[in-house]
């Protein structure tokens, strides 16, 4: 097996949305093709997914894509976050988040972006681990929130 990180395309939605499915990350109150549409329209270069790709000549209809991984990033000017950072299960242990990590941190740093965090829910001591053998620092902070659009 094969893959490559790149640039999130539209035909990617549904493979990506399946994805965050398989992973838990999609909340009722949160239509995951309008946070897909809503990233396109802010640095959407920040919007990485890992594409499976065959080796030994074997083609894929072009619109067949296996999406093993995802990770949207941002950046507001003072720090970078990363969002929806997923491997399919059939992936895990490969390197394909790492890879995500990595390439999203590349692309925070050279648009001069001084720090990246992130937030992981409570319990997901697995998650919380992974971040930590990347170098990321625990810290503890209150999240609030307040929502402006509702989506249906």
């Amino acid at each position: 097996m094969e893959w490559a990180v790149r640039a999130f395309e539209r035909a990617d939605t549904e493979s990506v949305v399946a994805l965050w499915d398989e992973a838990g990350l999609t909340r009722p109150w949160n239509d995951p093709r309008l946070d897909i549409e809503r990233k396109l329209t802010v640095h959407p270069e920040l919007f990485l997914v890992v594409e499976e790709s065959e080796g030994g000549g074997s083609e894929r209809e072009s619109d067949e894509r296996l999406i093993v991984g995802s990770v949207m990033a941002g950046y507001d000017g003072h720090r970078g976050w990363l969002y929806y950072l997923a491997t399919a299960a059939s992936h895990r242990q490969r390197g394909v988040a790492r890879s995500l990590v990595r390439e999203a941190e590349r692309r925070l740093l050279a648009m001069g972006c001084p720090k990246v965090q992130l937030m992981v829910r409570e319990g997901n001591d697995a998650v919380l681990g992974f971040y930590d053998a990347l170098g990321y620092e625990r810290f503890s902070v209150s999240n609030t929130g307040k929502r402006l659009i509702v989506d249906a």
